[in-house]
């Protein structure tokens, strides 16, 4: 059939991620359809252990396989334990589960636990657990945790230890407040403001251009930068295509059709007469009135414009026919270009006009338009054609046919190019996206097929070689290496005049004296200034007042004077919402750190044992 166009360690979890990892394992389940979720079998019955809590085999694998199925989502795919084990998906979770131990190692040692009621509200609770009524279900309960080998006794364990858990991680990370030094200093960083000048630099800054470079010059650039000069590898690809195009012009053309097209059509040929207009509305016509005896007496139609707060592209009505303005159309018709006509009565109540610019009518007869009236005709025609004929195409194929015998037998053009995957080359051919999406897919040995192309023509293509990267003969390469290397030169000679302006300021010269300044009052961080590199401002950032600087990137090079700094703002809601911010960021961090500073302790005191023979047997029992 054919093909159309269209064809470290990790840090502990936050709370609710804590309590839903055993909690939410029957849900998970039952979303993926049973992932490969088992009971590890074989002779050890424990991965490691935190003090006196063992982690076991079954809860490494299933802590395992759910952040598999996690990472697999997120890829779109399922995931292999081997491309687990790449991605260190293994490390992540051993880190989770040590955590988690340690801490239950912690609660047990302390006697932080929860009573059976909080234990039972919880189950009741979970989504999982619940039947079609939307209340939790016995039965479908006991189903979810059969799927995940699980006892009730076992999953009710570790969800006391979760709640458990929960309960001391809070006392350890909650109560924390930024230090107002800290938060002061960060955002006293942030909110940090720059003004500055910037001239930039073109080749017409120059004193004079870049003299003219000697055969020499050019063939030691040629050798310096061969790479620039280097065909990259390609696909030698001979396709075999027929284009609607290639024979509108021998499809037949029926006058009576294009005459009656014309007439259909008639509104594109025949545009009367129109006027590019604005319009400016008024609450009553005193008000309109008054207007216009302000702009009598001299007022410009642009001040009266801002007097009702409004812009010049808020009243622009575009072109407009006689006929679309009613009754206000013939004195406005009748109103110079330019001149302004009113008060006159719109739909939005009383306005004045102001002629913009006069389009006269515009015709095009049928003589006119008979041409590309009839290649609309045969172009479509052509295209019918073509479609008629793809099936025939493809069963040539199918039959065993090549390329050469579908130029021969259907007409088709044969020819053959080198293809640079991922680009667009210069045959028109390579115009279709339907064409390059082919030509980078095809491999050695691959059959052709008909591939309907966008504008409805078709094409058959094959691999006949892959066209190794080469470099460009340097005769054939010279016009190239010559435009190469005055760009290199003008750059070099924009560097040095840039360190010239720069001296000159330095010296106390103004920068607006060398050309034209962009001027940028002020701006923050993450601020943005058109058409510069990203790396602008972070340059800027880093002056100081007074200072001027050269910066350059590809395609840029200007000359920055830093004219002042302006402090963060110490007023309005934006400060105290940013100061806000980052009380929390520094905040979260603040507990995210003494917490695994405290998971940390308690690891260390209580002591880690790991049984890596039993931790390979897992990674080795899991699909």
């Amino acid at each position: 059939m054919a093909k159309t166009p269209t064809e470290d360690g990790k840090r502990p979890r936050s709370t609710v991620k804590e309590v839903a990892v055993w909690t939410m394992l029957g849900m998970l389940i039952l979303g993926l359809g049973g992932f490969g979720v088992t009971s590890f079998s074989g002779g050890v019955t424990k991965v490691g252990s935190v003090g006196d809590i063992d982690i076991t085999t079954d809860d490494y694998a299933r802590a395992l396989q759910t952040q598999v199925a996690a990472f697999g989502q997120q890829f779109g795919q399922q995931l292999s334990m081997q491309e687990a084990l790449a991605f260190g998906i293994d490390k992540q979770v051993l880190q989770d589960v040590l955590t988690r131990a340690a801490l239950d190692n912690e609660a047990q040692r302390v006697g932080v636990s929860v009573g059976d009621d909080v234990v039972a509200t919880e189950i009741m609770g979970m989504d999982a657990f619940k039947g079609v009524s939307g209340s939790f279900e016995r039965e479908t309960y006991r189903f979810a945790l059969e799927r995940n080998n699980l006892s009730e006794t076992e999953f009710e364990t570790n969800l006391r230890r979760d709640i458990s858990r929960e309960l001391l991680q809070g006392a350890v990370a909650g109560g924390f407040a930024a230090p107002a030094a800290l938060t002061d200093t960060l955002y006293a960083w942030v909110g940090e403001r720059r003004g500055f000048s910037m001239l930039r630099l073109t080749e017409g800054d120059l004193t004079a251009p870049p003299a003219e470079p000697t055969e020499a010059e050019l063939q030691a650039h040629y050798d310096a930068n061969l790479d620039r000069f280097t065909r990259p590898e390609a696909k030698r690809v001979t396709y075999a295509a027929l284009l609607p195009e290639a024979i509108a012009k021998d499809q037949p053309v029926d006058d009576a059709m294009l005459q009656k097209m014309y007439q259909d059509r008639i509104a594109e040929f025949v545009i009367p007469e129109r006027r590019i207009l604005e319009r400016l509305v008024y609450p009553d016509q005193a008000a309109a009135e008054a207007a216009k005896a302000k702009f009598d007496a001299g007022t410009t139609f642009e001040d009266l414009v801002a007097e009702r707060g409004l812009t010049l592209d808020a009243i622009d009505m575009g072109d407009v026919s006689l006929d679309e303005l009613g009754a206000a159309g013939e004195p406005i018709f009748a109103t110079a270009e330019g001149q302004v006509a009113g008060p006159l009565d719109s739909d939005l109540g009383p306005a004045l006009y102001r002629v913009v610019s006069v389009l006269a009518a515009e015709e095009t007869t049928f003589d006119e338009a008979r041409e590309t009236l009839a290649i609309e005709i045969q172009t479509d025609a052509a295209r019918r054609l073509i479609a008629d004929q793809v099936e025939a195409i493809d069963d040539l194929l199918a039959g065993g046919a090549t390329l050469e015998d579908l130029a021969k037998e259907m007409g088709l053009a044969l020819a053959t190019l080198d293809h640079v995957p991922g680009q667009q080359g210069q045959d028109s051919i390579e115009g279709y996206p339907a064409f390059r999406a082919a030509a980078d897919a095809v491999q050695e040995g691959d059959f052709p097929e008909a591939i309907v192309l966008e504008d409805g023509g078709v094409v058959a293509l094959r691999l006949d070689e892959i066209v190794a990267a080469a470099p460009i003969p340097f005769d054939e390469a010279k016009d190239q290496v010559t435009e190469d290397w005055r760009r290199d030169a003008v750059a070099k000679a924009l560097t040095a005049r840039g360190a010239e302006i720069k001296a000159a300021l330095d010296g106390g010269a103004a920068i607006g004296s060398f050309g034209i300044v962009d001027v940028t009052p002020e701006t923050d961080r993450s601020g943005f200034v058109a058409d510069t590199p990203e790396t602008l401002l972070e340059d800027v950032f880093k002056m100081t007042e007074g200072e001027a600087r050269v910066i350059e990137a590809d395609g840029f090079i200007a000359v920055v004077k830093l004219d002042r700094i302006l402090p963060a703002a110490t007023e309005g809601e934006d400060a105290e919402g940013m100061r806000a911010a980052l009380a929390a960021q520094a905040r979260q961090a603040i507990a995210q750190d003494a917490f695994a500073a405290f998971t940390n302790a308690l690891t260390a005191e209580a002591g880690i044992s790991l049984d890596q023979a039993a931790i390979n047997a897992v990674h080795a029992s899991l699909p």
